[in-house]
């Protein structure tokens, strides 16, 4: 073409076409970079947890993980509850008392019943030296089939049956001093404060003092003598009427003068109890008859020196009799 010149006549040339292996080379290539900067990455981060826990260059220690945060959760099909510790095993005494006074010159009640508060503080002191610790019959419980711990020392349990006033008046303080409680067995119709019985404000005051509120039943009488409805009412009415006027559990009977038979165990426990107590003498195990629980009956004139004594030798008793009836001072 005249008038035209070669630069006007060139044109581009197109983009030479690779072949086909030479690009998926190159692909394979870019894949496994790109693989090897997401794996340096997560590495790094990976490193960079490590140095935050482990709390490196702050001097600290890391800190150990709590039983809750530690314990991983149930896989499908495990049972989701699993007990946290054993339950405990070993027996433990049971004192009973009644009145802690001087007997009165006009009293018609056997001379055993009364232990005079400095006999009394006397024997809780050699107790605490000798590494006893008084714990209650629920506490006790809790231990037996749950394994809470009952602290530190050798517990064993104070019961205070009948109701008296010097009970409150003079074993409370004694207790207290020590960062000790007690057990009170009250019957629904006991003694009135006129004849030395404990008032309705002082109850309330061992309870908010710590002290558990158990009970005796309705009166202080032979339950194998009755009928199974004067039964069921001696026994039942008497946990239910607590219950509701000092709002507590009243989880344990005592047998009134010790008397019980096979009957007399079965309406208690029938009544919602979870057990019962005894003048047997022995020490409370678990392996035990929950409503034959033995006790040592703690009488007037024992010296600090006798109750440890007595208290060792009760512990070599083995058994409770299934039926008693007999002299008892509960």
């Amino acid at each position: 073409m005249p008038g035209v010149t070669s630069r006007e006549m060139s044109f581009r040339e197109p983009p030479r076409i690779r072949p086909e292996h030479v690009r998926e080379r190159e692909l394979r290539a870019l894949r496994e970079r790109v693989a090897a900067v997401v794996s340096l990455i997560l590495v790094a981060a990976v490193v960079g947890v490590i140095v935050l826990t482990s709390g490196s260059g702050s001097g600290t220690r890391p800190s150990k993980p709590t039983p809750t945060s530690s314990a991983r959760k149930p896989r499908s099909g495990e049972s989701a509850s699993r007990p946290a510790t054993r339950s405990g095993t070993a027996p433990v005494p049971i004192l009973v008392y009644h009145v802690i006074n001087t007997r009165p010159a006009q009293s018609t009640a056997p001379p055993a019943l009364y232990v005079p508060v400095g006999e009394f503080s006397s024997q809780m002191q050699a107790l605490k030296a000798n590494g006893w610790r008084a714990v209650t019959l629920d506490q006790v419980q809790a231990y037996w089939t749950r394994g809470v711990s009952l602290g530190p020392g050798k517990p064993f349990v104070i019961t205070f049956d009948n109701g008296y006033a010097s009970q409150y008046t003079n074993a409370l303080p004694v207790l207290k001093g020590l960062g000790w409680v007690g057990v009170e067995d009250l019957q629904l119709g006991g003694l009135p404060p006129s004849d030395g019985g404990l008032t309705d404000a002082q109850i309330r005051s061992l309870i908010a003092a710590g002290w558990e509120l158990d009970t005796q039943g309705v009166s202080h009488t032979d339950l194998t003598a009755l009928d199974p409805a004067h039964l069921t009412g001696e026994v039942a009415t008497a946990r239910q009427a607590l219950r509701s006027r000092y709002g507590v559990p009243v989880n344990w009977f005592s047998y009134p003068s010790g008397d019980y038979n096979g009957t007399v165990v079965a309406a208690v426990s029938a009544a919602g109890y979870l057990g019962a107590t005894t003048v047997n003498p022995g020490w409370a195990s678990p392996r035990q008859d929950r409503f034959r629980l033995p006790r040592l009956v703690v009488v007037a004139g024992t010296s600090p020196s006798q109750l440890l004594v007595q208290i060792a030798a009760a512990k070599r008793i083995a058994s409770v009799p299934s039926v008693y009836s007999g002299p008892g001072l509960a």
